[in-house]
């Protein structure tokens, strides 16, 4: 059995190793070490720089899957109290370590665990992106592990669409005579405006639940060449949440279709778009044993039954269960709201309730799969 003492100086040492998204080489190292050192028959690590690790052997195969980086910043790494500090302490080191040390704390013949410590999950994604390319990695069930708290489970993640949208008008002027040109900010924000309303009177029917809505933010725009001409060119953002309800594309054909109709309006206004990021929406079975082995485990630990929540955000879990078309739930030690602060932190109590939530979970998971693969039909 993984002991406390044990538990909290692993956590410390991966907090003392500074991991921006990119830098993780370090840790994934000593991650690698640890894990052949805790008994996993196998560590590698891949051609991105994802740590890879497998322990046990038949079904079913679990992964264990979460991330190496942090936001950049830093934060002093110290044990005050109940509470670590330091940059990842939350957001998701304290996740990452717990789902190692449950991992190595249960027998071997209680399946496969594939333990996973991905890169650049707060950049592009690449750790992720590559793993499930990985035509070997073939699991039952996945957990990613990110600070939800002990009493909640994510089931859900909103899908996303990252746009990047030009307006040209093909034409500038002297800013003291504004009249002998369009202005290409100006068209823009037409057309961001008239975006706006066409969500809005698409979700009119949702507004008492964020979860169910399309959500859009306008996050960047640039345009100009200097201070005393009018623009021509002018280039802005999109940020577009999808819910499980909708799909990508569904979205992406409504928008399609009214920039089409600008385009044909305007006159002396060139429109393009492209897609920079498409993240279809999820969520898990709740009758899957994966989420009834992980709300077994919190009743078992905290008396209580856990929160089953639907965000509004995206996540590698999006990723894992669309790739992958398994059960995927996230959930982990960590309060959100500290997560990429400058005092993140995590309450250590709820980081060792983390590794034993995890553990019997595995165990309530190896046991619901075997009852399901021998029901009849």
């Amino acid at each position: 059995m993984v002991s406390p003492n044990f538990a909290i100086e692993l956590l410390k040492n991966t907090l003392d190793i500074y991991t921006p998204s990119r830098s993780e080489s370090q840790l994934a190292n000593y991650l690698k070490d640890i894990c052949m050192d805790l008994g996993f028959e196998q560590a590698n690590i891949d051609s991105v720089g994802n740590m890879v690790a497998v322990r046990g052997s038949g079904d079913p195969i679990i992964l264990l899957c979460g991330h190496m980086d942090t936001v950049p910043g830093i934060v002093p790494v110290r044990h005050e109290g109940d509470y670590m500090y330091g940059r990842g302490a939350s957001d998701a080191k304290a996740p990452l370590v717990s789902m190692l040390l449950a991992a190595a704390d249960i027998p071997k013949q209680a399946g496969t665990i594939v333990f996973a410590a991905v890169v650049d999950e707060e950049g592009n994604a690449t750790g992720i992106k590559n793993l499930v390319k990985d035509t070997t990695l073939k699991p039952h069930y996945a957990i990613f592990g990110e600070p939800s708290g002990i009493e909640n489970i994510t089931i859900s993640y909103k899908g996303r669409l990252e746009i990047r949208l030009m307006c040209d008008v093909d034409n500038s002027a002297h800013a003291s005579a504004p009249w002998l040109a369009l202005n290409a900010i100006d068209e823009a924000y037409e057309v961001w405006n008239t975006l706006k309303k066409v969500f809005e009177v698409n979700e009119n029917e949702n507004r008492a639940n964020k979860a169910d809505q399309v959500s859009y933010s306008l996050t960047e725009i640039s345009g100009g060449t200097s201070h005393n001409v009018t623009p021509q060119k002018c280039r802005m953002t999109l940020d577009i949440r999808i819910p499980v309800k909708k799909t990508c594309d569904s979205v992406l054909g409504v928008i399609d279709t009214r920039i089409s109709e600008l385009q044909g309006e305007a006159k002396g206004v060139y429109i393009k778009y492209r897609v920079e990021d498409k993240t279809e929406p999820f969520e898990a079975n709740i009758s899957s044993p994966l989420v009834r082995a992980l709300v077994l485990s919190v009743l078992d630990y905290r008396k209580k039954r856990p929160l089953l929540l639907r965000k509004t955000g995206t996540g590698d879990m999006n990723i894992l269960g669309n790739v992958l078309n398994i059960p995927v739930v996230t959930y982990g030690p960590g309060d959100p709201h500290s997560s990429h602060t400058i005092d993140e932190r995590v309450y250590i109590p709820d980081y060792l309730a983390g590794i034993e939530v995890y553990k019997n979970a595995l165990l309530h998971m190896v046991r619901l799969h075997k009852n399901l693969q021998t029901k009849p039909g």
